[in-house]
């Protein structure tokens, strides 16, 4: 036992605690997804909700209450979750690239906290915008104790707004006391608690119990042809055999997402010796690590934010037009048209978003103002030679990613499972849950390997990556 990782993490006095911080703030993550907005008459609510006459409308609500753990159908302080601080941050990161002001104010001295006071400024903008857009759209006056549905709005707007900074500190908490990747932890936080209901939701023990006691049933099925006829199902509603075929595409999508999130290019980069003061360096030989899939999970987070957006305004604002009414039943989320668009966006959003951080002419010059050299390419080549290596690398991983994208919708169209159930074995979801696992494996791992124990894994080393 002395040799086992997880007796070693609690012998260790300081991760111990790191440990024991971040459970007790994600445990205040929960809390607060479950506290009501003041005025907000929880019964009506869950009414309203449930007689949503828009299948679109109820799709939207379902996408923004994926991230928060339930907080956005609750309608608690915690609402929007930390989704407001993630879009603001990735845009600031665009912004530092784009425009040479903002990139000249993040390489000065303090840069990187004048940056960062600019996205938490940002973080309260669009937290309040999209709270009372939300707020004002998708509450009905029945669900409000309030008379004044203006004053309810204004109170509502600065409850989200002030909850969506406090889970931006819990998370800065995480970082500095606990175990670090607070704001990941927190995202992943809501989507795990939400697998026990979808769990249940999809009543999978109870299928896979049919399923044992039926077998002979089933293979007889097979023999006729007829066990793929989706009105064959189970008491659950869901053929059991299809639970079992889901459950091994699960499996086989996260060792996918496993090997796409640590698959990588290495370009050999050589350097020369160079003399430096009165001291002779000799000749270094390194690598470039270009991962498969250089942007992360942040292509999908744009695709949906800019089709769910104005699909929410024309489902809400133009309901009584035709032609905008026409327009979002052909942009109904998850369907056809949906699909192809977002698949299209995210493979645009691959290759924009990485070329803007992964610029090959900065790379190239770093490389030359080091003396460095890649072998068999000449210096002024070496620009092009860059680019095509990434537009090759993007290709495949943008198509993955796409492809990760969609599976939601393929489970839900083919196999009948309900719309949440679905997006946790696929989707945004399980990209962030497999990733933020790693990243936290690793976190461990280095704390472990600072207090000389052996780490996690017994074979090789878990390698980080950057949600």
């Amino acid at each position: 036992m002395a040799t086992n990782p997880l007796v070693n993490i609690f012998r260790t006095q300081e991760l111990r605690n790191r440990i024991l911080f971040t459970v007790f703030l994600l445990i205040i993550f929960r809390l607060g997804a479950v506290i009501p907005l003041p005025g907000v008459d929880f019964i009506e609510l869950k009414r309203s909700l449930d007689t949503q006459s828009t299948q679109g409308a109820v799709d939207i609500l379902d996408y923004l209450d994926l991230f928060v753990g339930g907080a956005f159908k609750n309608y608690s302080i915690f609402m929007l979750g930390i989704m407001p601080y993630i879009t603001c941050s990735i845009v600031m990161q665009l912004l530092v690239v784009v425009f040479p002001k903002l990139k000249k104010i993040s390489e000065e001295e303090g840069g990187r906290k004048k940056i960062q006071k600019y996205t938490r400024y940002a973080t309260v903008f669009v937290a309040a915008i999209q709270s009372a857009f939300l707020i004002s759209s998708t509450i009905n006056d029945d669900v409000i104790t309030l008379d004044n549905r203006t004053a309810f709005i204004v109170l509502g707007v600065c409850t989200v707004a002030t909850g969506t900074m406090f889970l931006m500190w819990l998370g800065e908490q995480i970082n500095q006391r606990g175990i670090g990747n607070g704001i990941s932890l927190l995202i992943f936080a809501g989507i795990v608690a939400r697998i026990p209901n979808a769990l249940m939701r999809l009543g999978i023990v109870k299928s896979l119990l049919r399923f044992t006691e039926d077998i002979g049933v089933l293979v007889g099925a097979v023999k006729r042809g007829d066990i793929l006829n989706p009105y064959a199902q189970a008491d659950t509603g869901i053929n059991p055999v299809f639970i079992l075929m889901a459950l091994v595409m699960f499996v086989f999508v996260v060792g996918m997402i496993i090997y796409e999130q640590r698959g990588q290019r290495k370009i050999p980069v050589h350097y020369a010796k160079r003399v430096v003061g009165r001291r002779m360096y000799g000749a270094q030989n390194t690598y470039l690590p270009f991962k498969l899939n250089p942007s992360g999970v942040i292509p999908i987070i744009f695709a949906n934010t800019i089709l769910i957006t104005p699909i929410q305004i024309i489902s809400n604002v133009g309901r009584n037009i035709k032609f905008f009414r026409d327009l979002a039943r052909f942009l109904t989320p998850y369907g056809v048209p949906y699909l192809v668009i977002y698949a299209l966006m995210i493979v645009f959003f691959s290759y924009f978003y990485t070329q803007v951080t992964l610029n090959p002419l900065e790379i190239s010059k770093n490389i030359r103002e080091h003396g460095g050299s890649i072998p068999g390419i000449r210096s002024e080549k070496m620009e092009m030679y860059l680019t095509r290596i990434l537009n090759r690398i993007i290709l495949p991983g943008s198509l993955f990613l796409a492809f990760i994208a969609v599976i939601p919708s393929i489970i839900t169209k083919l196999f009948g499972f309900p719309w949440d159930v679905a997006n946790i074995m696929g989707g945004t979801s399980l990209i962030i849950l497999v990733g933020v696992g790693l990243d936290t494996m690793s976190q461990i791992e280095g704390h472990l390997r600072m207090h000389h124990h052996e780490g996690l894994v017994k074979k090789g080393k878990i390698k980080a990556r950057n949600l």
